[in-house]
């Protein structure tokens, strides 16, 4: 019974989890991406610089322009999947435990019925 509430409980677990995988791999890779999008427009930037052979604000506002917008796109994504990782994370946990205890009831209670049924056999 105990082997059967276990393999249970496996199966329930893999159902919840679907997808928090993703949620991690999205919160994971979203600022990446962004921080080689700010690379990519610093990159332009000194191309630019190196290009003209002058520094004016005009000529690597572009560039920069990149780089902060890559870099917002990145952290906009992340922000909130994190926020609804953690969210469904700490729901997933409560329900892994609120089956945990209802297991272990159901346990007990069977070992009472067990317990009971046995010692009316024995009268």
């Amino acid at each position: 019974m105990l082997k059967s509430i276990e393999n249970t409980g496996a199966i329930e677990l893999a159902f919840l989890e679907r997808g928090i995988v993703t949620m991690a791999t999205l919160t994971s890779v979203a600022p990446m991406f962004g921080f080689l999008g700010t690379v990519s427009g610093m990159i332009h930037a000194f191309a630019v610089i190196e290009k003209l052979g002058e520094v004016s604000p005009q000529a690597v506002a572009g560039g920069i322009k990149e780089a902060l917008i890559t870099t917002m796109a990145g952290l906009t994504i992340a922000i909130p999947i994190q926020i609804a990782h953690n969210y469904f994370i700490t729901r997933i946990d409560r329900l892994i435990l609120d089956m945990e205890e209802s297991s272990q009831g159901i346990v007990e209670a069977v070992i009472e019925m067990e317990t009971k049924g046995a010692a009316r056999k024995a009268e």
